[in-house]
């Protein structure tokens, strides 16, 4: 089989795209609850509530972004003239989604849903058609398998980025316009984090700024190159998500996912509270405006970006399924001893290391096995509903972070979390404990459980590649001869 060879310059170009969104789902999935909890000024069950409730229905607006890109015809293709469209924007509802207005309680809870709400649909206006675009790029499986390391790999650096530049932009904008930046209330309870509303929208505006530079060069730098073979693209949307419901490898790697996407929201959602109010280590480190906190997230996008790096070169030796699996398998493991290290930095840091890189195998083999899943129901109906099936993967994704950021808020407040208070109770302590270790250790043995039942071994991608290719190549026959 030749497939045209995709170019240095284009796998960093579409790695761009994922830099940037990671870069504000970091701030949404570590930083969000802290935010309102803390700097916004809504409890934690509030916040919880308003996570799942706007998550939930915006997870189901990805399908619907998935079936109008599928039917979107422009000079650029289907799913690039996206990041086009909608970068600006996704820079602006940031900023707006963290500006806290001086409402009472009630408006301030309303503002925050529709903000969010907001922030939602235009992240999957531009992440659901980015993440489509990998299944357009190349039809070789191992060029995708190299994309989609490339998209994490980028993906753990915007991350990098977002944890090196946010608290220190925060501290910054907080010192230089904000006299009062830091609360007596933040000063009770030793928050690390500065408190003050105008240094959080100006550190994200400044975030926001270097995500529409990104999203623009990944629309310049890419190409999309696989096409549908069947010359009627008028397929309904009730026979697309017909077939897609019928499709019993999409349900187990959309269960698989979710499980694995809760491992980390749960974990990310509660660190903040977990090293102010249980490791309680007062550190800055010098030069950088770093505290325990932003070193541990770090170290942890260090270790995940490694694994991100290795997953392509271990899976080809032993199969996505079995590294997924293995991976997964480990990350849940060490997660358990988690719970039962010392109360020491050292340790903490060994362990968020060592969990990150077993974790940062999974996300990679995750979206590349949701592209064979195209060529597998490509083969199956005829039809590639490339952006359809991806957007389930986005689906997953949010749903995956919506109940973890639920579960989080609920669990907090239903251990009696209070914002105000100088120091938590040996009961809120427990419950940030067992958030950071034993919770995520259970999603991780459900994301083994259903990757048990995966039907797409390697060999069987394989077959399906050549059959796709066999296709292609005779429906080129057939129009050249007609002409």
């Amino acid at each position: 089989m030749n497939f045209q060879k995709i170019t240095l310059r284009e796998k960093i170009g579409y790695g761009f795209g994922d830099a940037a969104s990671s870069m504000f789902w970091k701030i949404f999935g570590m930083y969000s609850l802290f935010f309102y909890t803390d700097v916004f000024g809504i409890t934690a069950a509030a916040a919880g509530t308003m996570f799942l409730v706007a998550r939930l229905w915006d997870s189901f607006f990805d399908v619907f972004v998935g079936i109008i890109s599928d039917r979107t015809k422009t000079r650029w293709g289907k799913y690039r003239p996206f990041l086009l469209w909608f970068a600006i924007p996704f820079a602006v509802m940031g900023v707006i989604t963290f500006f806290t207005p001086n409402f009472s309680q009630s408006g301030k809870l309303v503002y925050a849903y529709i903000t969010y709400s907001l922030m939602m649909i235009v992240y999957s206006l531009i992440n659901v058609p980015y993440a489509s675009l990998l299944g357009a790029i190349s039809g070789d499986p191992k060029q995708r398998n190299s994309l989609s390391s490339y998209r994490m790999s980028f993906a753990f650096i915007g991350s990098f980025v977002t944890f090196m530049l946010l608290q220190p932009l925060i501290d910054f904008f907080s010192k230089t316009f904000d006299s009062q930046s830091v609360s007596q209330t933040a000063k009770a309870v030793e928050s690390s984090v500065s408190t003050s509303p105008i240094g959080w929208v100006m550190g994200v505006g400044t975030i926001g700024i270097i995500c529409v530079v990104l999203f623009l060069l990944c629309f310049s730098w890419t190409k999309e190159r696989v096409t549908q073979i069947e010359s009627d693209e008028n397929v309904s949307v009730k026979q697309d998500l017909k077939n897609l419901f019928r499709n019993a490898p999409w349900w187990i790697l959309v269960a698989t996912g979710l499980a694995a996407l809760l491992f980390n929201a749960v974990r990310d959602s509660v660190a903040i509270y977990f090293f102010r109010d249980y490791v309680k280590v007062n550190y800055k480190m010098a030069g950088t405006g770093w505290d325990m906190t932003t070193i541990y997230f770090l170290v942890g996008q260090a270790a995940n970006l490694i694994g991100v790096m290795a997953a392509p070169s271990i899976s080809a030796k032993y199969g996505k399924k079995k590294t997924y699996m293995i991976a997964i398998m480990i990350a849940g493991i060490l997660s358990t001893g988690f719970y039962f290290i010392p109360n020491n930095i050292v340790w903490i840091l060994i362990f968020q290391f060592t969990i990150s890189l077993f974790a940062g195998y999974v996300l990679p083999l995750l979206w590349s096995m949701f592209a064979d899943i195209v060529d597998h129901q490509e083969l199956l109906t005829g039809r590639r509903a490339t952006g359809l099936i991806f957007s389930s993967s986005s689906m997953s994704q949010k749903l995956g972070w919506a109940l973890g950021s639920a579960m989080s808020g609920w669990i907090l407040a239903a251990f009696k979390y209070a914002p105000d208070a100088v120091g938590q109770t040996s009961q809120t302590l427990f419950g940030e404990h067992i958030m950071i270790s034993l919770i995520p250790a259970g999603c991780c043995l459900l994301a083994v459980i259903g990757m048990l039942f995966y039907p797409l071994s390697d060999k069987k991608v394989k077959e399906n590649t050549e059959l796709l290719n066999q296709k292609r190549n005779s429906a080129k026959d057939i129009i050249t001869n007609k002409k």
